[in-house]
Parts: structure tokens; sequence; C-alpha cells
């Protein structure tokens, strides 16, 4: 299984989550994205304004939004 991208670019890793359905809801200190689910609830998701995004920090952010791996490595793949 491919590893998490170490180091990934900020613009890049936006494009994923747009990709698996999180809309960018404001771009500040942090970024705050947010997905709207078949059930009407909402996945939100927030990760730090770097220009470049760390491999454990990927791992925490799709932990924490019931993203699996293998669903994340595909998106980030193909943006």
């Amino acid at each position: 299984m491919p590893k998490f991208p170490v180091d990934a670019p900020k613009s890049k890793v936006i494009k994923t989550f747009k990709n698996l359905g999180f809309q960018l809801v404001r771009e500040q200190e942090h970024i705050s994205m947010v997905r709207i689910n078949p059930d009407n609830s909402r996945t939100p998701l927030t990760m730090p304004n770097h220009n470049k995004i760390k491999s454990s920090t990927l791992r925490t952010i799709c932990t924490q939004s019931g993203i699996s791996r293998s669903n994340f490595l595909k998106a980030y793949e193909t943006s």
C-alpha cells in the first residue's frame, strides 16, 4: 500500500478533499472545510494553513473525518 505523501503541497491537499466531497468554508490561520452527508449531517475538517502538510497531520485529519487511507490516497493520486 502506498504511503501518505510527505510534505504534500497545500493546494493539492485542498483539491483532494474537494474531490472527496468537502467544500472550503474559510482559509485563515487554519483551513476549514465541511462535507454534507446523504443523511444531511455535516462532517467538519480543519487543517493548518501551511504551504506543506505533513503526512502525520494528513493521517490525523483523515481519521477524524472518517476517510479511509485508501480513499484519500486514490483521490490524492488523481488530483
